[in-house]
């Protein structure tokens, strides 16, 4: 089944007065965030990216966020149309968190040209830059993209600080327009209060690019990719190796990315017995970390919380099984079916889940086979495909 079916159900019609359905004339897009890929490697920038230079073939897209790059506040790339609004922060996270007053200042640029954004046929907002989200949801063309629900979660992450940020998501479900890019998402707005279409359109992977990517030199048992902060879930993969050695001395990890708990992370390792089975290689080319997942044997993503999972479906696409947590916000464990592409687990259960995969090369090929097969049902162009199905 592919993407387009397997989510027609949902490609409610969000925009009709505003385009033409029947001649699909070029649409004017914005895509707007504060961070920006290449520059910044996130799931959500990855996702406006493959989205925005594949719809840059047809239409005239534009996106908005910091400048990341030297030169001009705008530039063109990949058919694309930059446009940086303010510098770069040097510290986009601040204790650990996502340092908010940058985004506040980026929110201000919007408000400024919010004249400019009435030019477009859609201006797709992501809802994790909730100033610039609440700046622009008035806008009849206006769609917010939830890459996560948070609710009651607020409180958890900062405490009473989580106010803000609890009003923030309420004050978006009076747009008119919404898309979740996964079924776990949809279903927490829902069940919050939101009564307006949700049709989801998922994240994607670029099957054929990494087919064509070999192995790398370096062979691994074990592979985690990701941003190394709290909710990723890396110490309890850390805790699950020390099991794991015992039955296999010489098992070998890599952990590919950069963040602020990498330090203390590197310290855990060395302070378990790990230093000769872990390789922390910090942030890597996109290239390269594709070559390490197709040199390794499984991916684990022991993570908290994940709007998504993008990551889960490029590791699938390398033909790994994923392992993931059981965990209430962790969206990635959707994309697992248990037994059959991965396992779905609780962290009591990591260590036990990854020593019998590591010891059944039969098994490991079996659902490696059915890792790819799940994954091709994702390609970005029937996602992009889907996007225009609900965009008009």
């Amino acid at each position: 089944m592919g993407v387009t079916r397997r989510y027609r159900g949902e490609s409610e019609k969000l925009l009709v007065p505003l385009l033409n359905l029947f001649t699909m004339e070029t649409l004017k897009i914005a895509f707007v965030y504060d961070v920006v890929y290449p520059w910044v490697k996130g799931g959500v920038e990855r996702r406006i990216y493959e989205l925005a230079k594949r719809l840059a073939r047809d239409h005239e897209v534009h996106v908005y966020g910091y400048k990341h790059w030297e030169g001009k506040n705008e530039i063109e790339r990949d058919g694309i149309h930059y446009h940086g609004l303010a510098p770069a922060p040097k510290r986009l996270y601040l204790l650990g968190k996502r340092n908010p007053l940058p985004m506040l200042r980026l929110a201000s640029r919007l408000r400024r040209r919010i004249g400019e954004f009435r030019w477009y046929d859609i201006v797709d907002v992501q809802n994790l830059f909730y100033p610039g989200a609440l700046a622009l949801k008035s806008l009849p063309s206006t769609v917010i993209t939830w890459h996560e629900f948070w609710g009651p979660y607020w409180w958890r992450y900062l405490g009473p600080g989580g106010l803000p940020g609890w009003l923030s998501e309420r004050a978006l479900f009076t747009a008119e327009h919404h898309i979740s890019v996964s079924w776990k998402t949809k279903h927490d707005l829902l069940r919050a209060g939101l009564r307006k279409p949700v049709p989801v359109v998922p994240n994607g992977v670029d099957v054929e690019f990494i087919q064509a990517i070999p192995p790398d030199e370096l062979e691994s048992d074990v592979i985690f990719v990701g941003r190394l902060i709290s909710e990723k879930g890396v110490d309890f993969l850390l805790k699950a190796l020390v099991k794991v050695k015992e039955e296999l001395p010489d098992v070998r990890a890599v952990i590919v990315g950069g963040g602020p708990e990498r330090k203390r992370l590197e310290r855990m390792a060395k302070g378990l017995g790990l230093e000769k089975n872990v390789l922390f290689t910090g942030f890597l080319p996109y290239k390269r970390v594709i070559a390490l997942m197709k040199a390794s044997k499984v991916f684990v993503l022991p993570s908290l919380r994940e709007g998504f999972g993008m990551v889960a479906l490029e590791a699938m696409a390398c033909g790994l099984p994923v392992v993931t947590l059981n965990a209430p916000m962790n969206a990635a464990r959707f994309l697992v079916e248990d037994g059959k592409n991965g396992f779905v687990v609780d962290e009591s259960q990591l260590s036990d889940t990854l020593a019998s995969l590591l010891f059944d090369k039969a098994f490991l090929k079996l659902i490696g086979r059915v890792s790819r097969e799940i994954s091709a049902e994702y390609d970005w162009d029937a996602v992009v495909r889907l996007l225009l199905d609900v965009y008009v």
